[in-house]
């Protein structure tokens, strides 16, 4: 009996579907959650993002000027975003402002994400680049300032860093405070409030002695005289002041006659935060507080939607920087398929992850995929994304999902997945996917061998599958 499929069958070029699009029970459909409203009050969008142009009007002055006077070439001098003093005194020269001016609107620029240093240079962020066209880009950069409010402006010298790190700990209720109050409230009712919010995190630090443990019976030894608290002696007040002057610094409240009001811009910020912390709370899955590995393998019998909506309650509970770092991690591992939803992931988190992924370029596990993302990102059609891609890097994306499937899916879907692949003719498949040196390549053919009807073919792979094996 002859195969009714030639083997040197032309293969039908489709895009790859992602595992987690493939179609699951009805029951796993929820209702969608409405559109949360700003605040009655909250001015359009396109006003929102004309506030904040206007405030970051400077900072994105700089940001041009570095762009078109240094190009990529060296901005600072150590390595840590400070900007030489060479530069600084050009564009003050060329800007006609002071060099102390200058370093101001850089680093607001930084925080903004208008500028992104690496080592000694620096380039124009994506949001400058979107600056005049895209009122998201726009409010994502002022929130990104808003978010670093107590790095835009110094501390007062000569205070404890631990009441410091507690009064940024605290902040947020006060600001919620003023966001609820929606309008001005006493400075003096917000040091109570201050006050009680520090006492609490104090009261919920949790210090566990160290040391050996002693047997029962053992004659104690005589307790250490208490070392003195320096934070819990530290007066809140002057640190309260430097809190509403930096807020207000970046344009999110202003201050006066012994009273602080939020701002359009820091209201709507401040509703943000709020909304994130209630997406958070109403996990989709229930995998919130699960790490990202565990979470992914959840998000793996949801549907696309679903998924992102997980992903979505999963990032606003925990810091971006960690959340990327541990996205990357579950993808670094050996199974394939959670190195997909990783990335998956990962563009929910959007522009905030670019310089992670960027460092995974190079990458051998990670690199295609990684590619993918970075096309995407730089505004590529999903569609056509893959042509980033070498041949090679290609091929070995192929036999990475097709490990997924194999792990995760069944026998149809991984059929129907020889069908993405870029190669013409199975034996060109066959000969790439041995030359491409995939861990998982042999698993992965004699899989296909099973799973596939056609005898002949099935023969082919299998023969493919012990050459890989023996080294032949």
């Amino acid at each position: 009996m002859t195969s009714r499929i030639p083997r040197d069958s032309r293969l039908r070029l489709v895009r790859p579907r992602p595992l987690a699009a493939a179609p699951q029970a009805m029951t796993q459909r929820r209702p969608r959650r409405a559109a949360p409203r700003p605040p009655e009050g909250t001015p359009a969008r396109s006003e929102l993002a004309r506030m904040a142009r206007a405030g970051l009007a400077d900072a994105a002055r700089v940001a041009r000027w570095a762009d078109s006077a240094l190009g990529r070439g060296s901005a600072t001098a150590d390595g840590k975003a400070t900007l030489s003093d060479a530069t600084a005194e050009r564009a003050a020269r060329e800007l006609g402002l002071t060099p102390a001016e200058v370093r101001a609107d850089w680093d607001t620029a930084r925080l903004a994400g208008l500028v992104e240093v690496h080592g000694d240079s620096a380039r124009p962020g994506w949001r400058l680049r979107a600056w005049n066209r895209d009122d998201s880009a726009v409010l994502r950069g002022w929130v990104a300032l808003f978010d670093a409010w107590s790095l835009a402006y110094p501390e007062p010298a000569g205070q404890e860093p631990a009441a410091v790190a507690e009064v940024i700990s605290a902040m947020p209720q006060v600001l919620s405070v003023l966001q609820l109050s929606a309008g001005p409230v006493p400075v003096a009712q917000l040091l109570d409030l201050l006050e009680q919010r520090v006492t609490e995190l104090r009261t919920e630090r949790c210090e566990v002695p160290y040391g050996p443990r002693l047997e029962p019976g053992t004659p104690q030894p005589p307790e250490a005289a208490p070392v003195p608290d320096a934070a819990a002696d530290t007066p809140l007040a002057p640190l309260l002041d430097w809190a509403l002057h930096a807020l207000a610094s970046v344009g999110a409240l202003t201050c006066g006659d012994g009273h602080a009001t939020l701002t359009p811009l820091g209201s709507w910020a401040v509703w943000v935060k709020l909304e994130q912390i209630c997406v958070a709370a109403q996990s989709p899955a229930g995998n919130i507080e699960q790490p990202a590995e565990d979470m992914l393998r959840g998000c793996a019998r949801l549907r696309p939607n679903a998924a992102r909506a997980e992903y979505r309650a999963w990032l606003a509970a925990r810091p971006v920087g960690s959340a990327v770092t541990e996205l990357i991690d579950a993808a670094r591992g050996e199974d394939a398929l959670l190195r997909g939803l990783a990335f998956d992931a990962l563009r929910v988190v959007g522009a905030p992850a670019e310089p992670d992924v960027r460092a995974v370029v190079d990458e051998p596990t990670l690199r295609p995929y990684a590619l993918l993302w970075l096309a995407e990102h730089d505004g590529a059609d999903p569609e056509d994304a893959h042509h980033v891609l070498t041949r090679r890097e290609a091929t070995w994306l192929w036999v990475d999902t097709a490990a997924a499937v194999a792990d995760h899916g069944e026998a149809p879907l991984l059929v129907r997945h020889l069908e993405s692949a870029v190669q013409p003719t199975v034996p060109a498949l066959l000969d790439e996917v041995r030359a491409v040196g995939h861990p998982r390549t042999v698993q992965v053919l004699v899989a296909l061998a099973a799973a596939h009807p056609d005898p002949a073919l099935a023969k082919a792979v299998r023969r493919a599958a012990f050459q890989v094996h023996t080294g032949g």
